[in-house]
């Protein structure tokens, strides 16, 4: 009797930033949600498309929990879809924006 050959997973094609073939690993991004203490400060919700895997939370989650003034990020994955990313904090929007686009992602308005 043979065992089956399983072939390797692809690639992730373009629309996932995080896991194209030349992008270069985030370390500590593997969660699927990343979420830090809860703090005082207003929360703003953003809409962020080409996300498509928990790396791409992870990433998403540390480059804006980053920020100075950010004290709490949730990421709600919609594979493939708009996910809701909440930033409660005093970070300036622009800011916010600014680092989830410079991670690879787009911020869509409205």
């Amino acid at each position: 009797m043979t065992e089956p050959m399983s072939s390797p997973l692809p690639m992730a094609s373009g629309g996932c930033s995080c896991c194209a073939p030349d992008a270069a690993p985030t370390p500590g991004s593997d969660a699927a949600e990343a979420s830090f203490p809860a703090a005082s400060g207003t929360s703003t919700t953003y809409r962020v498309e080409g996300m498509t895997c928990g790396h791409c939370v992870g990433t998403i989650a540390g480059a804006v929990s980053a920020l100075h003034g950010v004290n709490d990020v949730k990421v709600e994955l919609v594979a493939g879809g708009i996910s809701p990313v909440t930033v409660t904090g005093a970070a300036s929007s622009n800011t916010v924006r600014a680092a989830i686009e410079e991670a690879g992602y787009r911020v869509l308005t409205s």
